[in-house]
């Protein structure tokens, strides 16, 4: 019994610590770690998909008319199973930072908004606003790293020769994240860390509104007792992912193109811009190009997007974040209080 009881005290010591370390978070700390983690496991999860999507968004010639199952087969045989996760390292190191950023961004907003301009709906407008300027502010912060990306999934290598097929010249070969980065910056400086970043911030705020307006839209419909659900969180988020991609999809292939065209090896790869890129596409490759691995994007939309929903929800529930809309009205109310007694003491 004295045993038990010890234990008892043990196991409530702890419990007492952690919840102190827990509360002593603020919470949009907790959101960067609950959008992060959500993240970094989402991306994993579709990588091979994405390495495949790049390439055909690009028009590798060697990949092009072999479908997604030869283009896996193809990358297998040509650089082993890692091959299909060629660039993610760097997906990842963007990818964490962005979502963490995304969702904090997209929360903090919304508490703004709803600071600023108290009498508005908390409907799916609110979500939409919020979702796409949270969108916005991740791409800049994190943009170089997903240049950094698409340029070594665009690489194709033979481990036993280390020879990188399809590039114009030994300069444009990137051995990894942090040598990739230096030889851009060094040709091109900052700017060349921003190629393609139009067609990303034009893309990224529909996209990214789009996408936590139909996810909050949908999850108004779903019956209380459900809303826990994992199944129904899972649900939500594939359909927001899949019809956010859908309409934003042409920008996509227009900002992967813009970031390979200095890998190009034909003279047409002097820089252009969004809508010029767009307009060369268009005419030059057809308008199916411009959805291009769209099919893919569907395969790895619906998982990615559905993972990255549902362990945000789940982390933010292990870390104790209270109720969406709770900080933000307490905050009004305090506001409000400190607002009345300054009148009434002036």
């Amino acid at each position: 019994m004295v045993a038990e009881e010890a234990h008892r005290v043990r196991e409530k010591g702890a419990s007492g610590v952690l919840n102190g370390i827990e509360e002593s978070i603020p919470v949009a700390v907790k959101e960067l770690i609950a959008g992060g983690v959500a993240g970094g496991i989402a991306k994993t999860a579709v990588a091979p998909l994405e390495r495949v999507k790049i390439l055909f968004q690009t028009r590798r010639a060697d990949f092009r008319g072999i479908g997604l199952f030869g283009s896996f087969q193809k990358i297998v045989r040509t650089e082993g199973v890692l091959g299909l996760f060629r660039g993610n390292g760097a997906s990842v190191a963007r990818i964490v930072p962005y979502a963490a950023l995304h969702f904090m961004a997209y929360e903090q907003y919304r508490r703004w908004i709803i600071l600023g301009f108290p009498d508005i709906s908390r409907g799916p407008v609110l979500d939409l606003v919020s979702g796409s300027i949270a969108g916005g502010t991740a791409v800049l912060c994190t943009y170089p790293l997903d240049l950094v990306r698409t340029r070594l999934a665009y690489q194709v290598i033979k481990p036993s020769t280390t020879k990188f097929v399809g590039l114009s010249s030994s300069e444009h070969v990137y051995h990894g994240i942090q040598d990739c980065l230096k030889k851009i910056y060094r040709k091109n400086g900052i700017r060349g860390l921003y190629v393609g970043v139009g067609p990303s911030l034009y893309g990224i705020f529909p996209y990214s509104g789009l996408k936590f307006y139909f996810y909050e839209e949908m999850k108004a419909h779903v019956p209380e007792e459900h809303k826990k659900d994992i199944v129904v969180k899972l649900a939500c988020g594939s359909v927001a992912g899949l019809l956010g991609q859908t309409i934003t999809y042409p920008l996509d292939v227009v900002r992967r193109q813009m970031q390979v065209q200095a890998l190009s090896r034909s003279s047409e790869a002097a820089s252009k811009g969004t809508f010029e890129t767009l307009g060369v596409i268009f005419r030059e490759q057809g308008w199916r190009q411009l959805f291009s691995g769209l099919s893919i994007n569907y395969l790895k939309v619906v998982p990615s997007v559905a993972i990255g929903f549902t362990v945000y929800d789940v982390m933010k529930l292990w870390l104790k974040v209270p109720a969406r809309d709770e900080p933000s009205m307490k905050a009004s109310a305090e506001e409000r209080k400190s607002h009345v007694s300054s009148l009434h003491s002036g």
